[in-house]
């Protein structure tokens, strides 16, 4: 299999930033890698084993220590099993999924069934909700609930200006390695300056072979079959996935929606504050 990694070292300094958020984040916790048959999954898991399981996906281009981070908190409450998503800059297997098929679901329940998970709950931002809700897709059985953070698979924004904010800064960047493209990009999709985002992103940019594939939405009829409860928080300055839009779509094919949130000051990437609610809403106590 071809390496997604550009070069040797490259791979190495996306690593060590891996391991520095990981450190920085001052948690107890522990890896456990496990067998799938699209390959080796690894995952950082952090609570008491005595308490309700929570799985966490981060998502495009990022890693179990990022989601770890998103959703800090949780462990109070749960014992959390953040995972690498495969194919991204991270500690699991290269091998690269499609989004049109069922894989990331199929592959979702087979870490599930791997880690003897129970009516597991499931957590993702981003690309890590279209994970979930391609796992749902596939089987809805033992997981007991779903919450959706500014979800891919929903709903596209505006491909123009996806192709304007997002995608040519960033080709601009790889081009140039001017960290200012960088910047432009970060400023189009985070609520709040993140400088880790900046340093982890300019490497990806630069010594990963990203996936630009388009991102498909689910079917109204495949979405109208899912039984699990969701949970779904939006944001309204979103420019991949637009707030407003999501939330009126969600209404009409989700049967199982328990709740549908607005961040009103949120870009695609929520601020520490909002990070903050969405754990106290997935707690039951959202503010």
């Amino acid at each position: 299999m071809e390496s997604l990694y550009k070069s040797i070292t490259g791979k190495a300094e996306i690593f060590n930033l891996y391991d520095q958020k990981l450190k920085e984040l001052n948690i107890d916790y522990h890896y456990k890698e496990v067998d799938t048959s699209f390959g080796k999954t690894n995952l950082i898991i952090t609570g008491e084993a005595s308490k309700p399981p929570i799985l966490i996906i981060h998502g495009s281009n990022g890693f179990a220590p990022i989601a770890l981070e998103t959703y800090s908190g949780l462990e109070l409450c749960f014992q959390v099993f953040a995972v690498d998503v495969l194919a991204q800059p991270n500690k699991s297997v290269e091998a690269r999924l499609s989004m049109k098929t069922d894989d990331y679901g199929k592959w979702l329940h087979e870490v599930i069934d791997k880690l003897e998970l129970k009516k597991v709950t499931l957590a993702g931002f981003s690309f890590g909700g279209l994970i979930i809700l391609k796992a749902l897709e596939f089987r809805d059985s033992n997981i007991k609930e779903v919450f959706l953070t500014a979800p891919a698979y929903l709903v596209n924004g505006n491909p123009l200006k996806a192709l304007l904010k997002v995608f040519i800064p960033m080709k601009r960047f790889i081009k140039t390695k001017n960290i200012k493209y960088v910047e432009h990009f970060l400023n189009e999709l985070f609520t709040e300056k993140d400088a880790f985002a900046l340093e982890f992103l300019s490497k990806v940019f630069l010594h990963f072979k990203m996936d630009f594939s388009p991102v498909p939405v689910i079917k109204t009829q495949a979405a109208k079959s899912i039984k699990t409860s969701i949970t779904l928080i939006a944001a309204k300055n979103d420019l991949m996935f637009p707030g407003d839009k999501m939330i009126k779509r969600a209404h009409k094919i989700f049967p199982s929606l328990k709740k549908a949130i607005v961040l009103e000051q949120s870009k695609h990437v929520q601020n520490s504050a909002d990070n903050k609610r969405i754990v106290n809403l997935i707690h039951g106590d959202f503010k």
